[in-house]
């Protein structure tokens, strides 16, 4: 599906049910399973790789999932995570970087954070790389922000990622994903764009939602180097395959549940 044929479903009020992934195998599931667009996320450095964060995922990494996921999929739109480390510093750097996952497989690349990236991302978009825009909580900050918190609780974080939406908006980006933001702030972002929002702990009214397939199966249980007895699923996870007796009726219930607006509810919202 073309990122045209994606933005057209919002035009007439159906959701977009995304989810992440990292092999073909998942991808001829997914897609399948009637999945509009694929994410392949550097979420794959704690739920493959076992670590307790992103930052430690390279671009070898991004370009060896984006192809496994490519290599399964007929026409589903397939987005891929920039690493840390391969986009903040240097825009021509990050073009390369970004037409390195392109030539991967990527239909459209994404990066983390507003301020000065807004000005990344235009440089990317004018050299014909679609963006999508991370904001809220972005776990490539993670350390800088503290940990995993909630993100624009006050007046003044809320009207910085307000704004940063709508400088992205701006400079053309393709979506804005909202990862961790109250529900609330995650309508007014959403009614003051034009671009498509996808949310991750942000609340139904998202134009799509997204998630970490392994939070949609219930088997992720937290970094290798912890017991799983110490891990809490974050209140925007929902464990699908509790109540569907295979994965391929999880993810069919997932999106149902995405195009139906019962997910996320009220529990899985801030």
């Amino acid at each position: 599906m073309s990122l045209e044929k994606l933005k057209s479903l919002v035009t007439r009020d159906e959701k977009i049910a995304m989810l992440t992934c990292y092999d073909a195998t998942f991808a001829k599931l997914n897609e399948a399973a009637g999945v509009d667009m694929l994410l392949v996320g550097d979420s794959l450095g704690m739920v493959l790789q076992g670590a307790e964060n992103t930052l430690a995922v390279s671009m070898r990494d991004m370009e060896y999932h984006t192809q496994s996921v490519a290599a399964g999929v007929k026409s589903c739109c397939i987005m891929t995570d920039m690493p840390a480390g391969s986009y903040e510093q240097n825009n021509e750097v990050a073009l390369v970087n970004a037409k390195k996952l392109m030539a991967a497989g990527a239909d459209i690349v994404k990066i983390e954070g507003g301020g000065g990236i807004v000005q990344t991302a235009e440089f990317l978009i004018k050299n014909g790389v679609p963006v999508c825009a991370h904001l809220g909580f972005t776990p490539q900050s993670v350390m800088q922000l503290g940990g995993y918190r909630i993100q624009g609780k006050t007046d003044e974080s809320a009207l910085n990622i307000l704004q940063d939406a709508i400088e992205m908006d701006k400079i053309g980006v393709s979506f804005v994903l909202l990862e961790m933001v109250p529900a609330a702030l995650a309508k007014r972002i959403t009614e003051s764009i034009k671009a498509p929002t996808i949310g991750i702990g942000a609340g139904v009214d998202c134009d799509g939602q997204v998630l970490v397939i392994q939070d949609l199966l219930g088997i992720y249980t937290g970094p290798a180097s912890k017991r799983p007895d110490d891990f809490k699923s974050p209140r925007f996870t929902k464990n699908f395959l509790v109540e569907n007796h295979t994965i391929q009726a999880a993810i069919q219930a997932y999106v149902s549940a995405v195009k139906n607006k019962t997910f996320p509810s009220v529990e899985h919202s801030y």
